[in-house]
């Protein structure tokens, strides 16, 4: 039984930030789960290469390339996804059984050097973009009976740290988000979670952008700290928070909303 939980058969799945680290991991999970996974991102080659992925590994996978600071596109294509959706009804929304709003980007200033175009840039993308495949999958979802949305916070919404103003704060607000979702939406069979991962190895985390607007990659050290910080004494891979993207997704968390999972490998406990 707790394996047929996990089985995702017949479902459609919408997923973005497809295209590369934790996004393509989990495109490729809810695909070998069962599902028809659509792969949102901006990065055309990132998602060819996804798509292909799942492809070769006997999947089904559509591709939809869009901004998803841009209400607009974000509509577009989660109303196509789940309109294309071979037992799709109730036009013009039709079935969406799974969202994963993974897209998001990170940037680092102290407070005192934090501009308004750095704030809002990452307000747009981590926040806004979240907002808005939250509201077209709800919309799909209500419309079809039920589903599940999964939101991606951060562990920083736990834990301050130099130069995490822009990001701890789209992340905090992507939390609110999804507790308020939560209330606003169960009454129509719909879940909606978060998941608040560590240090995960990713492209995103290889990359650091700095106020003046160089990049540096450091990374080595970092991780090496953040591993030492762990209980378990590493730090995480895309497949981790993947995995627990899956257990949200499915028939495995049926009594689960408007909550905040948490695989950061210990580095923070909150009560």
């Amino acid at each position: 039984m707790a394996v047929k939980a996990y089985d995702l058969t017949g479902r459609t799945a919408f997923v973005t930030g497809a295209a590369s680290g934790i996004g393509r991991a989990t495109a490729l999970l809810l695909a070998e789960a069962g599902a028809t996974v659509h792969c949102a991102d901006r990065d055309a080659q990132g998602l060819h290469e996804t798509a292909s992925l799942i492809k070769a590994a006997g999947g089904d996978a559509h591709t939809h390339r869009l901004d998803v600071a841009n209400r607009e596109q974000v509509d577009q294509a989660v109303t196509t996804a789940a309109a294309t959706t071979p037992t799709a009804t109730t036009p013009p929304h039709g079935r969406l059984d799974i969202m994963a709003a993974i897209a998001g980007i990170m940037h680092s200033s102290p407070v005192l050097e934090t501009r308004d175009e750095d704030l809002d840039r990452v307000l747009d993308i981590n926040f806004k973009g979240v907002l808005y495949a939250c509201q077209a999958a709800a919309r799909a979802m209500i419309a079809a009976g039920g589903g599940s949305i999964v939101t991606m916070a951060s562990g920083a919404v736990d834990t301050g740290g130099p130069g995490l103003l822009c990001y701890g704060a789209s992340k905090a607000a992507v939390v609110q988000l999804t507790k308020t979702l939560a209330t606003e939406v169960g009454p129509h069979g719909i879940r909606v979670n978060a998941v608040a991962p560590g240090w995960i190895r990713t492209p995103m985390t290889d990359r650091h952008e700095m106020t003046d607007g160089h990049v540096t990659k450091p990374r080595g050290h970092t991780e090496e700290v953040m591993a030492r910080m762990s209980p378990l004494g590493r730090v995480g891979e895309p497949d981790d928070i993947a995995h627990a993207v899956l257990h949200l997704a499915s028939d495995a968390s049926p009594f689960t909303t408007g909550q905040i999972l948490r695989p950061n490998g210990g580095v923070a406990m909150p009560w």
